[in-house]
């Protein structure tokens, strides 16, 4: 730009300098959430001692400062990633430094369990994905998907819903929702939108991560809760839960939801379109256009097929249950990159924002468990339901577990109610087999917050909705779960021979 000279010699001030800048708004309610969190973390750690609860036992469970600081702290988290005040990778960090800052625990407990086994599970999941991605499989099955359901957006979603609660028959809901994510992103690619966010790729993606849930309670390889449940149930009852037995029993319940999260979508969020017209045609020339399976394309299912084998064999295999499925799952990456189907390029672009929110997950989630402030809120609710109906008693179970299971792992919330729900069941009159299954339907379907699942998570890699918004539309559809866990209790189950009271 040329500068003009003003009288006296001295060069005129150039006038575009501030023309396209805008004054910075600030956002006042960010910063009120923010306060609001760091309010909730601050009245609750230095507030007066808690009185302690106590169990139908009349067994004491005291409120320690660290435990109260963990309640806060919880809190703050879920305030701060509902609203996505920061990005939801550093709301993680803030319940490590938290923890550390405040003695609530130490620093290195807290930041170790950012890369524990089941973050770094994730992590393999996540780059299974990016293999399918890179290697042109995703865009593959998701033509194949649409030439079997046709143009008909309401039936392109029930397809991804089918799609991805088959697979955690078979797989972890971590892996299929993994599996499963960049064929949605492919589909929705053609939905004629680009990548802004809509009806129909909200529907698609929060559907995807639901039913991801409700498809993997029907087996036992759908996720480690069922193991694990199955387990503390043995050492309460003594008596083990057969593979089959769980899926006669959770089948029914398990794709009922699927349906009915497909129901919901197409009502609540219904898609702009209610067809992409030419579609079919599109997908055959696309079809065309990409070829026959190359040999990237081939190792990777080798590998991917190796994997979930070799995981689904340790239901079987005594032998291979000591190995950890973190570690079998990071083979797939080591081999990805071994056999140079994926770079340092790829590496470069994990989503480390969805890994360090399960970091943090997994910190939340055992600090209130190590406190010993999540036994202090079980005991305190459950004994609410000592002298209630037993199916009230019951759905109380399924509440707790669902909003535990919302924001620590779904592992550690059946942990934590499982031990108290047992004993007032027994005192209530009440079959252990009741509290193990609804317990373990409720965990698998954290429809609220990122991270109560990896597939959640996953699916918000999407940029289709918010921290907000899958808050929203999980409130009606938790509600939608109790009720059909009700009526599974009251008539399906006792049908299939669960006994449900003691006689």
């Amino acid at each position: 730009m040329v500068k003009e000279k003003r009288p006296g010699g001295l060069p005129e001030p150039p006038k575009e300098i501030y023309v396209g800048e805008k004054k910075r708004k600030i956002n006042w309610k960010r910063i009120f959430f923010i306060f609001l969190g760091l309010a909730c973390f601050f009245a609750v750690y230095f507030s007066p001692p808690w009185p302690d609860a106590v169990d139908p036992l009349g067994k004491h469970f005291p409120l320690s400062q660290q435990a109260k600081g963990a309640i806060g702290l919880f809190l703050m988290a879920g305030i701060w990633w509902v609203f996505e005040v920061v990005p939801i990778g550093i709301t993680s960090i803030a319940i490590g430094v938290f923890q550390a800052l405040f003695a609530i625990r130490s620093a290195k407990d807290a930041f170790r369990d950012f890369m524990d086994p089941s973050v770094m599970f994730i992590f393999g999941s996540v780059v299974i994905g990016i293999a399918f991605t890179k290697t042109g499989l995703t865009k593959r099955i998701a033509y194949k998907m649409l030439e079997i359901v046709g143009e008909r957006t309401s039936m392109i979603l029930l397809g991804a819903f089918v799609v991805t609660a088959v697979l955690t028959h078979f797989m972890a809901h971590t892996a299929a929702a993994a599996t499963v994510f960049p064929i949605l992103l492919a589909i929705n690619s053609l939905y004629g939108e680009s990548e802004k966010p809509t009806k129909f790729g909200k529907a698609l993606f929060i559907g995807m991560a639901y039913a991801a849930g409700a498809g993997s309670i029907v087996t036992f390889l759908g996720a480690a809760r069922g193991p694990a449940a199955a387990g503390m149930s043995k050492e309460f009852t003594g008596r083990d839960i057969g593979f089959f037995e769980l899926t006669k029993y959770m089948f029914l319940i398990g794709w009922l939801m699927v349906f009915l999260i497909w129901l919901y979508f197409i009502i609540v969020l219904k898609p702009e379109k209610p067809v992409i017209k030419g579609l079919k045609e599109k997908v055959k020339h696309m079809m065309k256009e990409i070829g026959p399976m190359t040999i990237q394309e081939k190792l990777v299912i080798i590998i991917i097929i190796a994997v979930v084998l070799f995981m689904s064999a340790q239901s079987f295999v005594p032998a291979l249950q000591p190995l950890d499925r973190a570690a079998i799952m990071l083979c797939s990456t080591l081999l990805f990159f071994l056999l140079g189907i994926l770079t340092v390029k790829e590496l470069e672009e994990i989503p480390w924002n969805i890994i360090l929110l399960f970091g943090g997950a997994m910190s939340i989630g055992f600090c209130l468990w190590k406190t010993g402030a999540a036994h202090w809120i079980a005991v305190n609710w459950l004994a609410m339901f000592k002298d209630a109906p037993w199916i009230i008693f019951v759905l109380g179970v399924s509440v707790f577990v669902l909003i535990m299971t919302n924001f620590i792992m779904n592992v550690a919330a059946i942990a934590i109610s499982l031990p108290v729900s047992m004993v007032i069941a027994e005192y209530l009159g009440v079959s252990p087999d009741v509290i193990f299954y609804v317990s373990l339907v409720a965990a698998g379907m954290p429809f609220l917050l990122l991270i109560g699942a990896a597939p959640n998570a996953i699916a918000y890699q999407s940029g289709q909705f918010t921290p907000g918004e899958f808050f929203k539309y999980g409130i009606l559809m938790s509600i939608v779960l109790i009720l059909v866990i009700a009526f599974f209790v009251v008539t399906i189950w006792p049908f299939l021979g669960m006994p449900i009271l003691l006689k």
